[in-house]
């Protein structure tokens, strides 16, 4: 005799072991997760040509800007192509600089002294119109009528004496730019002048080492970028950071330990942040500490605390 709920089982059996979707179907029993798509990495970013470096004298260049031709033979001997220029040819030059772009895409650079400052300004706004990007400019002590930094401008640096009557350019940038900027006032320093501040043998070594490293910097990678302004201590030496950051504040972090972690001197921080060098500092606050294009070399003595001498036994 058939054992009817034998069989019923049996069927039920049957029925689950060929159908295992259902089981899979089911939300509460599943054990799997969907695989989460992950973005591919960045292409690695390829250097880019070298730069093309135009320099600009000022008026009466030939008597009064001898540093720009200095300058130029440095840039020339470190291997690059660099030519000074006359203030005066500004608008044909930049046509020059503009067509060769086109023919064959480089870096910009621009380094402008005096009048010759508010020439490099003028061939960025050329630059702008035909959407060619100005990779970097250097203001040397720019005239007074020099106008803003436009958009196409990655970094700009202005080195300047706000009481100098021949150039004396506050050279600022327009609303929504977002590029690096530092402006560096040395009217404090008694030794410098309009005819001598572009004669200064360690900014054209800081310019060599930042066009040297120009290349390899992808534009605008470093975010969050700070613009910075100083007044520069009397004989103190400029040191060219090109923009700040933010860092935050950690416990037991003071002026003094954020100045020296990031071998930057104490004055910097005041000045960026607008507070006393002694200053009392909360965790969770930001700090605006001004940066490299690339990583700084070994600090100077007046950016590294002194050894604390050993203990005697």
């Amino acid at each position: 005799m058939i054992d009817l709920r034998r069989l019923v089982v049996l069927a039920a059996v049957a029925l689950l072991a060929l159908s295992p979707g259902m089981a899979a179907a089911s939300p509460a029993k599943s054990k799997t997760t969907a695989a989460v798509p992950t973005a591919p990495p960045p292409p690695p970013f390829e250097p880019l040509p070298p730069p093309k470096i135009y320099l600009f004298r000022g008026a009466m260049g030939p008597i009064f800007s001898t540093g720009m031709d200095r300058l130029e033979e440095k840039l020339t001997k470190a291997g690059f192509s660099a030519n000074v220029y006359e203030f005066t040819i500004c608008r044909w030059i930049g046509d020059r600089a503009i067509a060769s772009y086109k023919e064959s895409p480089a870096p910009i650079v621009l380094i402008g002294h005096s009048m010759g400052g508010l020439c490099s300004i003028i061939i960025s706004e050329m630059a702008e119109k035909e959407n060619i990007p100005i990779s970097l400019v250097i203001a040397i002590d720019p005239a007074h009528a020099t106008g803003d930094v436009p958009l196409n401008v990655e970094r700009f640096i202005n080195i300047f004496l706000s009481d100098s009557v021949l150039g004396g350019g506050d050279v600022v940038a327009v609303p929504g730019f977002r590029g690096h900027y530092a402006s560096y006032d040395l009217k404090e320093n008694s030794r410098v002048s309009h005819i001598n501040i572009e004669k200064s043998d360690d900014i054209h070594r800081q310019i060599v080492e930042m066009v040297t490293q120009l290349p390899r910097i992808p534009p605008q990678t470093q975010s969050g970028a700070v613009p910075l302004r100083y007044l520069v201590p009397a004989d103190t030496l400029v040191e060219l950071w090109d923009s700040g950051v933010r860092v935050p504040v950690r416990p037991g972090d003071t002026m003094e330990s954020i100045a020296a972690a990031n071998r930057v001197p104490l004055w910097t921080l005041a000045q960026s942040n607008s507070l006393a060098e002694n200053a009392q500092l909360t965790p969770g606050q930001t700090i605006i500490v001004p940066r490299h294009l690339t990583p700084p070399e070994p600090a100077s003595a007046m950016a590294t605390p002194p050894p604390v001498p050993a203990k005697r036994k």
